[in-house]
């Protein structure tokens, strides 16, 4: 029996997806080489990440060696029987660093203070820069006198008398008003 084309281009694109996918699993065991997978790991990646709110990665980190086997099966009987030594080392097997060893400070904030004060002081000599060589200087009506004498002006005016300056001015006494 003959398959018509649809079903043997369904058959074909569900042949490329189950080969793309068996690639793609084997890439991700090619990249963890010979480490045991553990669990279901950060986001369901078969990757090993150090970090405190995941504490279980899924990969140990360590490969298989004789001796990391042996201590394991060694583990699985009586804790009691090993030593403080062969505990830290299957310890180390598993993970790179302990909590505490998470939790140490870096020193990181040092270089992001540094760098945000260059930038700062970057900025700073640009500004200046911009107004030395760019900006136009101030017009001369920003001078003290000409802003006192366009006061003066609008009150002859009495410009915007409702609101304005003029509102607040006493014309009978020449002051201001309290």
């Amino acid at each position: 029996m003959a398959l018509n084309s649809v079903s043997r281009r369904a058959l074909l694109s569900a042949v490329k997806v189950q080969s793309s996918q068996q690639v793609a699993c084997m890439g991700s065991i090619s990249k963890i080489g010979n480490r045991e997978v553990v669990g279901y790991g950060y986001n369901g990646d078969k990757n090993y990440v150090d970090r405190i709110d995941f504490p279980m990665p899924a990969i140990r980190f360590k490969e298989n060696t004789p001796d990391v086997q042996a201590l394991h099966e060694k583990a699985k009987g009586d804790w009691n029987k090993l030593t403080l030594e062969e505990k830290k080392a299957l310890y180390r097997a598993s993970f790179a660093q302990t909590f505490s060893e998470m939790k140490a400070p870096t020193g990181e904030w040092k270089s992001v203070l540094g760098v945000a004060l260059v930038i700062a002081s970057m900025s700073v000599w640009i500004y200046m820069g911009m107004k030395t060589f760019v900006y136009f200087p101030m017009p001369d009506t920003f001078s003290p006198e000409k802003q006192n004498a366009q006061l003066e002006r609008m009150l002859a005016l009495k410009a915007n008398p409702v609101e304005g300056p003029s509102s607040m001015w006493d014309y009978e006494k020449g002051d201001w008003k309290q």
